[in-house]
């Protein structure tokens, strides 16, 4: 069953609600007082709407199996955990929770128990959770329902900012001094850091482990140290570039002929091997040290599931289907393959333990000051790129329905990006 944006967010929004009910239960319970468990401040989970939408987008087909859905559920439930693990570990180099004390867990952030427990609990939400939910939205008189949706998601969007911004300043803004500003500024400053010290202290709170002292000192001096927004970002664009030279080169020796192969309308980037670098970049830097096989296992699991993501992402989003392993064996939907996840994990292998080093100290070397300039004259061009690109991928599909431009950026995209160069550009994309 295909749904539209808004249904899905409303999806995500009811099940973000539930998932902070859950933790919010649980961790009064153990601290014997109300504890808001969510990253946002409001009554909102978003791991357990992402892990909602998901399983809607990708097992919904299922329903008739429970056996596979099940199955379907635990993976997919037990990834976004522990993804959703790792990025948090990421920005505050501290573990928001830990199953280590627990039998058969992985990385202290995934166990058996709740890969069991989100599996029943995520097949139960796609048999007849979702049917009552849509149901409901149905019923509701219209635009009611969607207003509700734009009107909590840009709450939430909100919402989730200003706690990412108490996350990444957990320590730096009580030791941190305070500049001599106008009296507009400074009144600002001070009603910022007065909702950010907030969020602080409810987060301390909920999570005493991202109190604790940092594991990893990070220097100051030169440039993108360390494995913040600067470092990921050129590695997302090293990577994106790479992906497509690499991608380029294999049509052509194994193909021999010479095709596009980029996710962009302007310049050679491929955006899934950019985000595959920095994902890679992100849920493994900390394990860098341990052995080969871990990081070849995980990076085997991990881009297998991330393959399938971003394959499903296209379809709906674009309506395209960009890549099809039907032919090979050990397929799954023809969306990934068993040889190519072994390919995930080898490159993980190589990259973080071969080429990340090279990489990092490049991008390091790079002087401050041009730096801060060159990134965020990037950052403007490679979002425009996004949208863009976007922009005209749904005009591709919309004209393959036989639809016709009715404003002014549709007339603009149709006459920049007909279907011949789209063709150009996406050679391999099929229409569904």
């Amino acid at each position: 069953m295909r749904l539209t944006i808004t249904e899905l967010l409303w999806l995500f929004l009811i099940y973000s609600f539930f998932g902070w009910v859950i933790e919010a239960m649980v961790g009064s319970i153990k601290n014997r007082r109300f504890t808001n468990r969510g990253f946002s401040t409001g009554p909102f989970c978003p791991v357990y709407g992402i892990a909602a939408a998901i399983m809607q987008i990708t097992l919904s087909d299922l329903v008739s199996n429970p056996v596979f859905l099940l199955i379907g559920c635990g993976i997919e439930a037990t990834v976004t955990e522990w993804y959703t693990g790792k990025i948090l570990e990421r920005l505050n180099r501290h573990k928001w929770w830990d199953y280590s004390h627990k039998k058969w867990n992985f990385d202290g952030y995934i166990c058996i128990q709740y890969t069991l427990l989100w599996a029943i609990l995520g097949a139960a939400a796609v048999r007849y959770g979702n049917t009552f939910f849509l149901f409901l939205y149905e019923f509701i008189p219209k635009p009611v329902p969607a207003v509700i949706v734009w009107t909590l998601t840009a709450f939430l969007i909100i919402d989730s900012a200003v706690s990412l911004a108490a996350l990444l300043h957990l320590h730096r803004a009580k030791t941190g001094k305070q500049k001599s500003h106008g009296k507009l500024i400074t009144a600002v400053y001070r009603t910022a850091r007065r909702i950010v010290e907030y969020v602080d202290r409810r987060m301390a709170k909920a999570y005493p482990a991202i109190e604790e002292a940092s594991e990893e000192i990070i220097k100051e001096g030169r440039f993108a140290e360390g494995c913040g927004f600067y470092k990921l970002f050129w590695l997302f664009l090293i990577g994106a570039l790479l992906g497509d030279l690499t991608e380029t080169i294999f049509c052509r020796i194994t193909g021999g002929v010479w095709m596009s192969r980029s996710s962009l309308v302007w310049g050679p980037f491929s955006i899934v091997w950019g985000l595959a670098i920095t994902l890679a970049t992100t849920l493994l830097y900390k394990d860098r040290d341990k052995p080969d096989r871990h990081i070849f296992l995980v990076g085997a699991f991990l881009g297998g599931a991330y393959e399938y993501v971003c394959s499903v992402f296209t379809e709906l989003v674009f309506g395209q289907v960009f890549w099809d392993y039907s032919k090979m064996p050990f397929n799954l939907g023809g969306r990934v393959n068993l040889l190519y996840c072994f390919f995930w994990g080898i490159a993980a292998v190589v990259w973080i333990k071969l080429l990340y080093p090279y990489f990092s100290g490049w991008i390091e070397r790079i002087p401050k000051i041009a730096g801060y300039v060159a990134t965020w004259i990037l950052v403007v061009f490679m979002t425009a790129d996004i949208i863009v690109s976007s922009a005209a991928l749904v005009r591709y599909d919309q004209r393959a329905g036989g639809a016709a431009a009715e404003n002014g950026w549709e007339q603009l995209i149709d006459e920049n990006f007909d279907d011949e160069k789209m063709q150009q550009i996406y050679p391999n994309a099929k229409l569904r």
